[in-house]
């Protein structure tokens, strides 16, 4: 029986604890790329057995959030080496998550004020992205409605995937993420509520729906290698219009022995009861770990015996761990030592420098 603090095979790299820092976008490089506050952050962090940063977008029309390093210039790839550099120093091991947000976007994010692109042109109802208010400055906007991508722009968003994860590993991380969870443009052409198309993407069998997902996938392994490539999903999610549908189960279930064939790296799921959403049923836990073969990580909502039940039952082989990770840079001792976790400032989340960053203490023993 695992614990929380036994090591774990993730591809060709042994973790030395089965914590992983979830992925947190933290808004706090206004040019997009990441500097030496960024470095500080992760590497006080590197404790953690899987280090997976903030989303990242792969190229310009990718972003829906301001502020955000991105990993598709020349400078970018140059401000994540002296990350992954600093994490490296400190023992850690650190993946990319690669973002593409589709219609989770506004107007005054994307470049010169174009749509933002989806497989759809459908707007997401009642949800925000992160960019520039009437007033001029950043905060919450209602998403712009979408234009839907042409075949062969599908096709170039995949190449802008693969050509991002190659990226990564100049840039020096271990793996990369590919971010197919919480409604953005991944899921978009998995789920058959959003996905309207009428070319080889359409929603009208499963081999189609999750053509684009499994076509990233392929793309990226035959660039980066499949112990390199890594993926997360959100079966169940509801965040940014995402409806649930009839047969979701029997869909990821689909993908489940798809990517088991692939041999990935790990998929990581997101329970976004946390998030107001459905939660993720344990049954369906049990159902997915009979179809994937491989490691499997869950995030949302992650305490330290939510965390040691699922290793214990076997249902999962790493925990997430996100919020806890910004107030407890040591968050890994604090869970073996049992001791008292900080709470973060929530209004210090987004934007800003140091403060509320990299400035939350280690734990002291009066």
């Amino acid at each position: 029986m695992s614990t929380l603090f036994d090591p774990c095979q993730v591809g060709a790299l042994t973790l030395r604890n089965r914590i992983a820092m979830a992925p947190m976008t933290r808004a706090r490089n206004p040019d997009g790329i990441a500097n030496e506050l960024t470095a500080l952050y992760y590497s006080q962090r590197a404790s953690a057995g899987l280090i997976v940063t903030e989303g990242t977008p792969i190229s310009r029309s990718a972003e829906g959030f301001l502020a955000i390093p991105g990993i598709y210039t020349t400078p970018q790839i140059n401000g994540w080496r002296k990350v992954t550099q600093a994490v490296h120093d400190a023992g850690g091991v650190i993946f990319t998550q690669l973002w593409h947000v589709g219609r989770v976007s506004h107007v005054s994010i994307q470049p010169n004020g174009i749509a933002p692109v989806s497989s759809t042109s459908q707007i997401a109802r009642d949800s925000q992205a992160w960019g520039m208010t009437e007033r001029g400055e950043p905060g919450p906007v209602e998403v712009s409605k979408p234009r839907a991508l042409s075949t062969q722009e599908v096709k170039e968003v995949i190449s802008d995937f693969t050509q991002a994860a190659a990226n990564a590993i100049d840039a020096g991380f271990d793996g990369i993420e590919l971010h197919g969870a919480n409604g953005y443009l991944i899921e978009q052409f998995l789920n058959p509520l959003v996905n309207d198309r009428t070319d080889e993407y359409r929603s009208d069998t499963l081999e189609n729906r999750t053509r684009f997902l499994l076509e990233v996938v392929d793309r990226v392994i035959d660039r980066i290698g499949a112990h390199r490539t890594a993926i997360r999903l959100s079966p169940f999610g509801g965040l940014f219009d995402m409806g649930l549908y009839d047969d979701v189960q029997e869909t990821y279930l689909y993908v489940a022995n798809q990517l088991s064939r692939r041999g990935l790296a790990y998929v990581h799921f997101m329970d976004q009861l946390s998030r107001g959403s459905s939660p993720i049923p344990d049954d369906f836990l049990k159902k997915f770990r009979s179809h994937y073969q491989g490691t499997l990580v869950l995030a949302g909502g992650m305490t330290k015996a939510r965390a040691q039940s699922f290793l214990r039952e076997g249902l999962i082989d790493i925990a997430a761990f996100g919020e806890p990770f910004i107030a407890n840079p040591d968050l890994v001792e604090r869970l073996y030592n049992d001791w008292p976790l900080l709470i973060p400032d929530r209004a210090l989340s987004y934007g800003g420098g140091a403060r509320g960053y990299t400035d939350y203490p280690p734990y002291s023993i009066a």
